[in-house]
């Protein structure tokens, strides 16, 4: 049962300390930094639903993000929706047209599945820059007054990060859930040698379309609430090609296939990347020094951090998971 694991009380304890943190002293700043830690866990632990627990590397997920803000500031500016039926409404919508494309590309195995993530994303981007609803190239902006329902653009600012907060925690309350269901296991078998799952009576391609499509859902909520956030998104920013990667980066760091690897890797990954990206002498080698990081962890310590801590103490394999 979910409620005695250990890790479901650490997951609420983590969401209410990002609650609080910031409003201890209205700290702006630090709710800012907070949010981009959010976002990261968000869509690291949503992408090791695939990576993790089924062994499909994804190249492409930011795309669930992208496709969500768009849906969501479409449906708040032009149809002047509340943020949070519009944000809800992205994600089921983006998660329909996963099952749509998982059931077409997760036929394939190995790296032509990975080479057909790339090609939704650059395919979605290229639709949506010639897509005239929602502004081409230029993209979408939030009027001023689709923040009235909020109480106005300062109040809509902290309603938005506790929403993302929310869906932080339920992103890894999700991954803990499907760790611990048949559904799950059926998953990991998958990863595991899928011909052999497939002769258990494991449904390997409906299990994949299903997780796939479930692993859209909440950072299209994601991208929905930032990009209000934000007033704005354009196809440069919403379908970011190296945020793919870094996903993948911040998942090997922590430990892809465990709940705490991926919100650990996330959370120390995105704030080192905040440090470079704000030193005038580091800022150009950001992505250089990911890459090595990746490689070092590869070397090093294949399982990520939480491998690693398995390894010195096998007890807490009963707490973090």
């Amino acid at each position: 049962m979910m409620l005695r694991r250990p890790l479901f009380w650490m997951i609420l304890v983590l969401a209410a300390v990002f609650a609080w943190l910031p409003q201890h002293g209205n700290n702006v700043a630090l709710r800012e930094d907070l949010i981009l830690v959010a976002v990261a866990i968000i869509l690291t632990s949503n992408l090791n639903l695939m990576i993790g627990y089924t062994g499909y590397v994804n190249f492409g997920h930011i795309v669930f993000y992208g496709l969500g803000g768009y849906v969501g500031l479409y449906l708040m500016t032009v149809r002047s929706w509340h943020l949070i039926p519009a944000a809800l409404t992205a994600g089921v919508a983006v998660s329909l047209l996963a099952l749509l494309f998982g059931l077409g590309i997760l036929r394939l195995r190995g790296a032509y599945f990975a080479l057909a993530t790339i090609g939704v994303l650059e395919a979605v981007q290229a639709f949506v820059s010639n897509f005239e609803s929602w502004g081409r190239s230029t993209g979408m902006y939030v009027s001023f007054e689709s923040y009235a329902p909020l109480g106005g653009p300062k109040h809509a600012l902290w309603s938005t990060y506790f929403l993302v907060i929310a869906v932080m925690a339920l992103s890894l309350i999700l991954s803990l859930g499907i760790r611990r269901s048949k559904f799950g296991l059926g998953l990991f078998a998958i990863r595991e040698d899928e011909d052999a799952a497939i002769v258990l009576g494991v449904n390997a391609t409906l299990y994949k379309a299903i997780i796939y499509s479930v692993s859209a859902f909440l950072p299209a909520v994601a991208g929905a609430l930032m990009f209000f956030k934000n007033g704005m998104i354009d196809p440069s920013i919403a379908f970011e090609y190296m945020l793919s990667l870094e996903g993948i980066v911040m998942l090997m760091l922590g430990g892809q296939g465990t709940v705490a690897g991926s919100a650990l890797g996330a959370g120390l990954y995105e704030r080192l990347r905040s440090y470079l990206l704000t030193s005038p002498r580091l800022s150009a080698f950001h992505l250089v020094i990911a890459g090595a990081l990746l490689l070092l962890v590869i070397r090093l310590a294949p399982g990520g951090l939480i491998g690693w801590l398995y390894r010195l103490a096998p007890r807490s394999r009963e707490v973090i998971e």
